[in-house]
């Protein structure tokens, strides 16, 4: 390897390491990740320039000093998680009393969803959001925003302090909700998100998604507008994100919304909106036949275990989902505010428990690849994100082996790193990440004194 311009500087990540080249659903779990058990990342430029054993990548670069490498002892260095389907204007709301889908979207849901109108509190709800994010160790997220153009300036404002690589958009709901979070018409909807799409799509590391609700909040003349839209700019990597086949009382109310498409799926499919950039949130209640124009059309699925189990939805299937003979992507959803926490670690746990339901086993191999390199390829992003490797960008998570004296004491039996994933994942902590790494700064440190950094605040 070519040794580094002297005048860029380098930067060194140095401990136990964990990372995937390949789909463990697919390819089986012997081979699909490498661990290095005592590893080193070298950055530059925000980019990743080399990886693997310490003692063979610290040879070809001599002038990287030992100041300039962080090394973290009985943790685990990874990529940085990936959530594939979250709300930010949720937070203020999450952990509200129950109730079916539709009873809590209209309880708590809209009315907190209201208040996105004033910027202030828009940019308090952000800057809360983002630190939540990066303290579990996510560093990028497919963010629903909502009617208000405010909410996705404050969203993409804050990403920007941070240099994350975020999704996010105006969402587009013009009936069957309050009339405080009503967009005013289908054609002025898709207006000011053209704006917003001009305003911020690939503007630095940010990304714009056209985001219908779902189909029940949308027009047919809005549907209709929205998937011109992504048409028009999908081979610019513009994404589309909604919902689809949560809940069975969902289901059947979208049938009766659009009688004349056969499924859900093709209700979007009709309008344009199912294609290579198409994520999809829940998919619990999926036919047979939709699973195959998900496959066909290269669409990503985001499985929000948390969110299912807290609102009683369907229970996703990952073993359709990765059927191999039409195998969809898949990445991991904490669908805050119906999930009940921003850990895609805890996200795993509740996936685990999920399959165990109908008797299917979600090893750590498998979990972790979905909390990262599957998160990459739901978004279409599996070249430059949720792997360690030359050339990618530098979003790391490195999580602590031993949180606390139990779990300490726990790894002790332990034998292997996916046992040490296994217990992680399903002991449900809430401490686990001790640094992330945006685009190579450490925006988060748990033992820093200043725990949350901009990425301009840093050296």
């Amino acid at each position: 390897m070519m040794q580094s311009e002297p005048h860029m500087k380098l930067k060194g990540i140095r401990g136990q390491m964990f990372t995937y080249k390949a789909d463990p659903f697919l390819t089986g779990e012997e081979g699909c990740y490498d661990y290095y058990a005592d590893g080193l990342v070298v950055i530059q430029d925000g980019h990743i320039l080399d990886v693997g054993a310490y003692d063979t990548v610290a040879a070809r670069y001599q002038s990287l000093k030992a100041s300039d490498i962080d090394t973290y002892t009985d943790a685990v260095i990874m990529p940085g998680f990936i959530d594939c389907h979250v709300h930010y204007v949720q937070s203020p709301m999450i952990g509200s009393s129950g109730g079916t889908l539709l009873q809590w979207l209209n309880r708590y849901t809209f009315p907190t969803e209201v208040k996105f109108k004033d910027k202030k509190f828009a940019d308090e709800v952000a800057r809360e959001f983002f630190q939540q994010l990066l303290e579990q160790g996510t560093t990028t997220a497919n963010v629903f925003s909502t009617t208000f153009a405010t909410s996705v300036d404050a969203f993409f404002e804050e990403s920007e302090r941070y240099d994350t690589r975020m999704i996010s958009g105006k969402v587009l709901q013009d009936r069957n909700l309050p009339d405080s979070l009503k967009d005013e018409s289908a054609e002025e909807s898709i207006i000011v998100a053209e704006q917003l799409l001009k305003k911020w799509h690939h503007r630095g590391r940010q990304l714009y998604a056209v985001i219908p609700r779902f189909a029940p909040t949308s027009t047919p003349r809005q549907l209709e507008l929205a998937g011109e839209l992504y048409q028009h700019y999908i081979d610019q990597g513009v994404y589309m994100h909604t919902h689809l086949d949560e809940t069975q009382d969902e289901i059947e109310w979208v049938a009766r919304l659009f009688p004349n498409q056969s499924n859900y799926t093709e209700v979007y499919k009709h309008y344009g909106l199912v294609d290579r950039r198409s994520v999809m949130a829940h998919c619990c209640i999926v036919r047979e036949e939709e699973w195959d124009v998900l496959h066909k059309c290269r669409c990503g699925v985001a499985h929000c275990p948390s969110s299912n189990l807290f609102l009683g939805d369907g229970e996703f299937k990952y073993w359709e989902a990765k059927n191999p003979s039409r195998s969809v992507r898949v990445g991991m959803g904490t669908d805050v505010g119906g999930g009940t926490n921003f850990s895609i670690p805890r996200q795993l746990g509740d996936a685990y428990k999920v399959a165990m339901l109908q008797a299917k086993n979600l090893s750590a191999i498998k979990s972790f690849y979905l909390a990262t390199r599957g998160g990459a390829e739901v978004l279409h992003l599996e070249n430059i994100i949720g792997s360690l490797a030359p050339g990618f960008e530098a979003d790391i998570a490195v999580l602590d082996l031993k949180p606390s004296e139990f779990v300490e004491w726990r790894m002790k039996f332990a034998d292997d790193i996916p046992e040490k994933l296994f217990v992680l994942m399903t002991l449900g902590l809430n401490n686990i990440n001790k640094a992330t790494y945006v685009a190579g700064r450490k925006v988060y440190d748990r033992d820093r004194e200043q725990k949350w950094m901009y990425a301009a605040d840093i050296d």
